[in-house]
């Protein structure tokens, strides 16, 4: 795959209910040159998820088909369901000089990296693990079953946050949502993308 692109790769990453997907929404909705890949899954959808939006709602068949035909950048069983991310927007948005959001678990998030090592990492934390039973609870889509098993995962989940480059705690959504956007405006500005963006004028200030 071509990683001199003049877009980036963003991977976020947090336990179920941290508040991952509101944070990607607001900065979708701020962003127009960030683009969202949608992730298949085996999954119902939930109240509210629209195919194609929040995710591609597949069958087991359909993914196992994916992922043999090697048209997954990466895939994990998470809660007895499958995910995965497909290979077929992500290098068209790089090179149009569009960042792309992935929105993953930790599992993918690390797949990624052995495909683009420059992908940046954001893992979001919530305050407490209190808190995070608190929002599992009230946004009433799942089992008391359902939200005890995400609990005992999201331990685990949370020893992962040492992997990325940077760590949210989202406390007030609001600055969760800003620091995102801080993270990729920086990134926007490394010199390899910024030499790849402003080729013309690196190359008439002698800039190598």
């Amino acid at each position: 795959m071509n990683n001199s692109t003049h877009g980036s790769i963003f991977v976020i990453s947090a336990p179920s209910g941290a508040g991952k997907s509101s944070i990607v929404d607001a900065v979708l909705a701020s962003e127009s040159d960030v683009v969202l890949s949608v992730s298949c899954t085996t999954r119902e959808p939930r109240p509210g998820e629209i195919d194609g939006r929040h995710y591609r709602f597949i069958s087991i068949d359909e993914f196992e088909k994916l992922r043999d035909t090697n048209n997954l950048l990466e895939w994990a069983k998470v809660h007895d369901n499958y995910y995965g991310t497909p290979r077929d927007t992500i290098d068209t948005a790089l090179e149009e000089g569009k960042d792309v959001l992935l929105e993953i678990d930790w599992q993918g998030a690390l797949q990624v990296k052995q495909y683009f090592p420059d992908a940046i990492g954001i893992f979001i934390l919530p305050p407490s693990i209190h808190e995070l039973e608190t929002r599992l609870t009230k946004r009433g889509q799942d089992s008391i079953d359902v939200i005890n098993r995400r609990l005992a995962a999201a331990s685990e989940e949370i020893s992962k946050a040492s992997s990325f480059e940077y760590v949210i705690i989202n406390q007030e959504f609001s600055l969760a949502v800003k620091q995102v956007i801080s993270i990729i405006s920086s990134a926007r500005l490394r010199y390899k993308k910024q030499a790849a963006r402003c080729y013309s004028l690196f190359n008439s200030l002698g800039v190598k």
